[in-house]
């Protein structure tokens, strides 16, 4: 007996919702357990009775103004990475890529130093203007990976581009280097934050800041899925469906360029979050974009706000760096990955 055309896809549907919620479950457990992160425990009743104005002065001042914003940046940089991570590895069809890999978020670090070298952080001008500096770093950066990574008769091969990127970010992250060495003690500290991996941006400038990045190409990468979908089947194949794939790509690539630059301004240069919440979301949920690219965002941002709680908690009363404790998770997550793919 024939199965319903439609059983598997209704099947598909429902197994992405329920990991969705899931998701969602924990990111809200994960917050709970990160504003009661710190020298000062705000118990949930505590923060409750301060979410409706009934809080001290000074139980308002750390969950409004330390605790809440920074959650926010974690959860906001983690779904934002992923999704550029997911990009990515649709338009190259290459499992390995993601934007610190492939040294985008490098670029954007770079643009980052010489603004703060140069500029000042001090006004909320110049922190909307910190997304837009990273945005010309990242795509400087993905521009040079992706032309010196391009062969004629062969295109762009994702061992190539992988390799070529990994190259660009020891290039540009020396490049950095040797600029911390002209900063002030004060920019100095700044940088060895940045290079870190820190979530510095903790206030709701800094969410303002990059709040219309994400809020206006997460919607445009979603709508973009069937496109992704149809590319995954080879550039011949989706020029024939009809879809034009270089102009496309470069949309896509645009996007994720975005994406990752934004984030690099306010969460310094955090890697292999666009590596594993695209991955994860791939074997829960499949790899139908339209369900990989929600999946990814809400794992993403999971991710990066777990590791910053926990970057909290194992160093109290100081912390370790955020990007430190991901790498932990995503350096032999990457080396599995390369030894499979090489199999």
């Amino acid at each position: 007996m024939t199965a319903h055309p439609f059983a598997t896809e209704s099947s598909r549907r429902r197994r992405a919702v329920l990991v969705m919620t899931a998701a969602l479950i924990l990111i809200a457990a994960v917050c709970v357990i990160s504003i009661n992160t710190g020298h000062i425990r705000l118990s949930p009743a505590v923060v409750a009775k301060t979410l409706f104005g009934l809080g001290t002065d000074r139980e308002e001042l750390i969950l409004f103004e330390f605790r809440l914003p920074r959650i926010v940046i974690s959860i906001l940089v983690g779904a934002a990475l992923s999704v550029s991570g997911c990009i990515l590895q649709g338009i190259t069809r290459n499992a390995l890529a993601d934007p610190g890999i492939l040294g985008i978020n490098a670029g954007a670090g770079l643009m980052v130093m010489l603004f703060v070298a140069y500029g000042s952080t001090s006004t909320l001008s110049t922190l909307f203007m910190l997304p837009v500096f990273a945005l010309l770093g990242a795509g400087g950066a993905a521009a040079l990976i992706f032309a010196l990574a391009y062969r004629r008769h062969d295109g762009v091969s994702p061992t190539g581009l992988v390799l070529t990127g990994i190259a660009a970010a020891l290039g540009l992250n020396a490049a950095i280097i040797v600029l911390t060495l002209r900063l002030s003690p004060e920019q100095y500290q700044f940088a060895a934050t940045w290079m870190a991996g820190t979530i510095w941006g903790t206030n709701w400038k800094f969410v303002l800041a990059m709040l219309p990045w994400v809020a206006v190409l997460l919607p445009y990468a979603l709508l973009k899925a069937r496109t992704l979908n149809v590319m995954n089947l080879g550039e011949q194949t989706s020029a024939g469906l009809g879809v034009p794939v270089q102009r496309e790509r470069f949309k896509l690539l645009a996007v994720a360029v975005g994406l990752a630059g934004s984030s690099v301004a306010v969460a310094g240069g955090i890697a292999f979050v666009g590596l594993i919440g695209p991955h994860l979301a791939r074997r829960l949920v499949g790899p139908q974009h339209h369900y990989l690219l929600p999946a990814s965002a809400l794992l993403g941002g999971l991710l990066l706000v777990t590791a910053d709680t926990v970057s909290r908690l194992l160093a109290h009363p100081t912390e370790i760096p955020t990007g430190i404790v991901v790498a932990v998770i995503g350096a032999p997550y990457f080396i599995y990955l390369l030894m499979k793919t090489r199999d």
